[in-house]
């Protein structure tokens, strides 16, 4: 790269607005994780792996995850809509970045805490250009972090309904999508049961 460009903006965007159904109705963002709520957490990672612009898309207890979750120099949005699905609070993430400036959104959802800022960092390492796309793999599966180029979020968010979020998208991409392997470096799985919660600290 040359000198005199700058390096390309890939904003850190949470998606942390899930009720957790399968948990009780306990929202995913609140849930403590080595004593502090999860959304901070993954705020952290997202900053750990160099992410310095943050935008975090809210829903289930908003005004509780606010109250209790420090998320000082994020931007955040509250999803209305969030009942819709995981592609509801995609769009809204999405379009909240489109006035940044940012080249590109590295998507995390914020119930997968075994993936830390080594796996955001190597995701983001694998950004080219504005119509680039990247995702972690786990043994050759693809999974999150996800880097989606600014030239497609457009398309992006037109695909996102229901809980799928962008993976039509990526489906119908599949031969155009950089995978990066992290299976030495993190854990995908999600805290969707209660089963689940074991893996909090």
């Amino acid at each position: 790269m040359n000198p005199t460009t700058p390096a390309p903006e890939v904003a850190g965007l949470l998606l942390a607005a899930g009720g957790g159904r399968r948990l009780g109705g306990r929202p995913k963002a609140l849930l403590e994780h080595h004593g502090r709520p999860l959304v901070e957490h993954a705020v952290r990672v997202l900053r750990d792996g160099g992410c310095g612009l943050v935008q975090v898309v809210l829903g289930a207890a908003a005004d509780e995850v606010l109250a209790r979750a420090d998320l000082s120099g994020c931007t955040v949005t509250v999803n209305p809509g969030w009942t819709e699905g995981m592609g509801s609070s995609l769009r809204a993430g999405l379009g909240a970045l489109a006035g940044t400036g940012a080249d590109a959104a590295l998507v995390l959802l914020v119930d997968q805490p075994g993936i830390g800022a080594d796996a955001v960092a190597r995701v983001r390492s694998a950004y080219r250009s504005r119509t680039g796309l990247a995702a972690a793999a786990y043994d050759g599966e693809r999974g999150h972090p996800v880097l989606f180029g600014a030239a497609l979020w457009a398309d992006i968010a037109a695909g996102a309904v229901g809980d799928q979020g962008a993976r039509a998208y990526l489906r119908a991409h599949r031969d155009a999508i950089t995978l990066v392997e992290c299976s030495d470096v993190a854990q995908a799985y999600d805290i969707d049961t209660v089963e689940d919660l074991k893996h909090l600290g």
